[in-house]
């Protein structure tokens, strides 16, 4: 895809940083903006872009644009479908009431359709071994993520895609390898292995079941009936036996912990 790179422009140096708004106030950016600067991102299996996007009030708010042109094919996952995953993640994020996911839409950017995520500035107070330590606890923040990539069947959580941010708010990112039908969990969060949901969880799933024609709506235009079935499915397994699964550190683990 080297067409890609011809097409990229770095922001203007000189630009003056984004203004601080509101989440509501920069969702609305997200969905009526333009990208007007953008810059490839150099690491990642598929192209993505850090942009500067801004309404026609001239608020901006800075994103991680993905575009379906990005995407390279998989075996696994239909072609085309990535962007996809990453707005349904953020829209089952949002009607479990979790706010894990930042808020994420669907995007006509310079390279075409794609997925769009406000940016959420990561801490950087912690060294490396700390944030080992600190993703390591067993918080009910940290047990809400886990449970999230259970249900969204997240297939690569590696611990940079575990955000803590300058607010001190935990985040996921990057779930564009998320709701296959088959099971295939990986993830370097392990610690709530065996043990039981916390109640208040198992209150949300319950809570989210008993919406489900919500969420079908929801999710009808980004993942195929088939994958939505199978995910109220996931969520039934916990309901059922509400015990997070023993993995197996042979196929459960991202290739590459970071």
């Amino acid at each position: 895809m080297p067409d890609l790179f011809l097409e990229v422009r770095d922001d203007d140096a000189d630009a003056p940083a984004p203004s601080l708004l509101s989440e509501a106030d920069a969702f609305e950016v997200l969905c009526t903006g333009s990208i007007v600067g953008q810059k490839l991102i150099p690491w990642g299996s598929n192209y993505s872009f850090a942009a500067a996007v801004e309404d026609d009030a001239g608020r901006e708010v800075l994103a991680i644009y993905k575009p379906m042109r990005g995407e390279n094919p998989l075996w696994d996952f239909e072609d085309g479908t990535l962007y996809q995953r990453e707005v349904a993640a953020w829209r089952l994020s949002r009607l479990l009431g979790w706010h894990l996911v930042p808020p994420t839409v669907i995007h006509e950017g310079p390279m075409g359709l794609g997925s769009l995520q406000l940016y959420k500035t990561p801490s950087d107070s912690m060294t490396d071994a700390e944030l080992y330590a600190f993703w390591g606890q067993q918080r009910i923040e940290i047990e809400r993520l886990v449970l999230f990539d259970y249900i969204a069947n997240n297939a690569d959580r590696k611990l940079s895609h575990c955000l803590l941010d300058v607010k001190g708010e935990i985040w996921g990112i990057d779930h564009g390898l998320c709701f296959n039908v088959d099971f295939k969990l990986r993830t370097v969060l392990w610690q709530f292995m065996g043990c039981p949901l916390s109640p208040e969880l198992i209150k949300d799933l319950e809570a989210l079941r008993s919406r489900q024609t919500e969420l079908c709506a929801e999710l009808e235009s980004l993942l195929n009936e088939h994958e939505i079935t199978v995910l109220l499915r996931r969520i039934d397994a916990f309901l059922a036996n509400p015990i997070f699964p023993v993995l197996n550190p042979a196929r459960n683990v991202p290739y590459g912990w970071w």
